[in-house]
C-alpha cells in the first residue's frame, strides 16, 4: 500500500529500522543526549529563539492542542479563535471545556481568512489568538503574515497549531511572533503517531509558570522541569522519540527545512500539475504543501477513496460529516516521490475510463 494521507504518513528506512529495535532503558545519559539534540533541531526548523523550551508529550497532536490551553490561559483572558472546520473548532470545543472566553471567527470550508475577517475585533481587548496555521480537514493554510501583523499590533498571545505544516510550509516562529507551536510525529516528520511536540516562546514559559495545570500528566511545569535534564516525567514512547532524532538529522543533513520544504512544494505542485483534465476541483481557496483536498464533479469522495484502497492499493485521505461525499484528500508529506504519484494519477485515470468518476 502506498499511503497519500496526511498522518501517519510513510517513513523513510531508517526511521523504521529504529522501530524495529528492542525498545531501550531511558533513564540514562544516552537518552537525556537524544533529548537535548530533538530539542535544538526543533528550534533550529522552527526558527524559535535560543530562550525558547520544547517539550515532548506521549499523545496525539490533539493533545498538545489541549496542553496549550490549559497550561497558558485562564478565565481572565479573552481569545479569538479561528474556526475553519474541525479542527479549529477543536479549539471551540477545548476553550468551552477549559472556561475561557472566547469568540470565533466562523469560516466557511474551504475559505481563506482575510482582513476583513479580523478588522471587527482590532481593539477590543483580546488578550489571545489560537489558530489552526494548516486546517487540515479542508486543506486550507492561513496567512500567517496577516495574523501575525494583526496579533503585534494588539499585543496578543499566539497559539499556532502547525500540526500539519511544520516542515511543508514556512514558519518561523521567532519573525511571527508566535508564542506556541504545536506539531505531531506523524505528519511531516514522518514517524508514527504518538508524539506531540510544542515549541514555547519566553513569554508562553512565564504563561506556563504563573498558570495553574489542573491534570498533572499534562502539566507543562513538570514536563520542562524534567526536561532541564533531557527527560520526560513519565515514560514516554521512546522509540517515537528515538525514531524522531533520526528523522530530524535526516533532514538536518539533506538540507534543513528549507530543502524540506522545497522537497515537499515539488511533489504538491507535481501532482496538481497531472491531474488536469481529470473531473476534480481543488477545494481550497489558499493552498498547504501539505496537502491537495479535491472535490470530485462526477462521483461521491468516499467512493474513490474506497475503490483507490481496495482495487488500486493506495490510501487517499476521506472526510467526515458533511464532506464525506464532497471532497477526498491526497497529501505531499512523508517518504514519497513522483513516481509514486504516478501509480495514483494512473489509478484515477483508470476509474475516468470506467466511467466510475
Amino acid at each position: 500500500m502506498i499511503n497519500f494521507t496526511v498522518g501517519p504518513v510513510q517513513s523513510s528506512d531508517a526511521v523504521r529500522a529504529i522501530g524495529a529495535e528492542q525498545v531501550p532503558y531511558f533513564r540514562t545519559a544516552e537518552f537525556s543526549e537524544l533529548m537535548f539534540e530533538n530539542e535544538r533541531l526543533i528550534k533550529k526548523f522552527a526558527n524559535a529563539t535560543e530562550d525558547s523550551r520544547v517539550v515532548f508529550i506521549t499523545g496525539s497532536g490533539s493533545a498538545g492542542m489541549e496542553t496549550a490551553i490549559m497550561n497558558t490561559l485562564t478565565p481572565k483572558d479573552k481569545a479569538i479563535v479561528v474556526n475553519g472546520g474541525s479542527f479549529g473548532h477543536r479549539f471551540v470545543e477545548l476553550c468551552e471545556l477549559h472556561g475561557i472566553p472566547f469568540d470565533e471567527i466562523k469560516l466557511q470550508p474551504g475559505k481563506a481568512l482575510k482582513a476583513e475577517h479580523l478588522a471587527v475585533y482590532e481593539g477590543k481587548g483580546y488578550t489571545t489568538f489560537i489558530v489552526n496555521k494548516h486546517e487540515t480537514s479542508t486543506g486550507v493554510h492561513y496567512d500567517m503574515q496577516l495574523i501575525s501583523d494583526f496579533c503585534k499590533r494588539n499585543n496578543l498571545f499566539q497559539i499556532v497549531d502547525c500540526i500539519s505544516t511544520f516542515l511543508a510550509d514556512p514558519f518561523d516562529m521567532t519573525a511571527l511572533g508566535a508564542d506556541v507551536m504545536i506539531t505531531g510525529s506523524q505528519k511531516a516528520l514522518a514517524c508514527p503517531p504518538g508524539i506531540s511536540v510544542m515549541a514555547l516562546s519566553p513569554k508562553a514559559l512565564n504563561r506556563i509558570e504563573s498558570t495553574k495545570c489542573c491534570c498533572q500528566y499534562l502539566d507543562l511545569k513538570i514536563a520542562l522541569k524534567n526536561a532541564e535534564r533531557g527527560q520526560t516525567p513519565w515514560t514516554p514512547a521512546v522509540s517515537i522519540l528515538r525514531q524522531i532524532n533520526v528523522r530530524l538529522k535526516e533532514i538536518d543533513a539533506n538540507g534543513g527545512v528549507n530543502a524540506e520544504i522545497k522537497r515537499t512544494a515539488g511533489l504538491a505542485e507535481y501532482f496538481r500539475k497531472k491531474i488536469k483534465g481529470l473531473p476534480f476541483e481543488i477545494y481550497s481557496e489558499s493552498l498547504s504543501n501539505a496537502v491537495t483536498p479535491l472535490h470530485p464533479t462526477t462521483a461521491s469522495a468516499y467512493d474513490i477513496f474506497l475503490k483507490i484502497k481496495d482495487e488500486y492499493g493506495m490510501w487517499i485521505c476521506p472526510n467526515g460529516g458533511d464532506m464525506k461525499d464532497s471532497v477526498f484528500r491526497v497529501g505531499h508529506i512523508g517518504c514519497l516521490t513522483k513516481s509514486d504519484y504516478d501509480k495514483l494519477i494512473d489509478a484515477f485515470v483508470d476509474l475516468k475510463k470506467k466511467g466510475l468518476i
